[in-house]
């Protein structure tokens, strides 16, 4: 029997990657890092949507910011061409 390490980020918790093993737990360092600084990104995004749209739910606020951070790449894209945020997945 073969012994293999899973990581996951302290942001999303042991338990919340058990459930999602899927997009939570990964099998290098590397990965569970990029997804921890997501989180944290998130994290910012969440705080600043708060402060600057009135009347914003926390909950809302996390699931736009999370949504944001995961899509840091197509934003940075869309900051010199906006079109690129709603054109089909390739």
């Amino acid at each position: 029997m073969a012994v293999q390490a899973l990581y996951y980020s302290d942001r999303d918790g042991l338990e919340m990657a058990l459930k999602h093993p899927d997009t939570m737990l990964f099998s290098s360092k590397a990965d569970a890092d990029a997804r921890d600084r997501v989180l944290e990104l998130a994290e910012e995004i969440t705080q600043f949507l708060q402060n600057r749209v009135e009347g914003l739910g926390e909950e809302l606020a996390e699931k736009a910011a999370l949504a944001i951070a995961e899509e840091k790449d197509l934003f940075a894209k869309a900051l010199k061409k906006p079109s690129v945020l709603n054109q089909p997945a390739e």
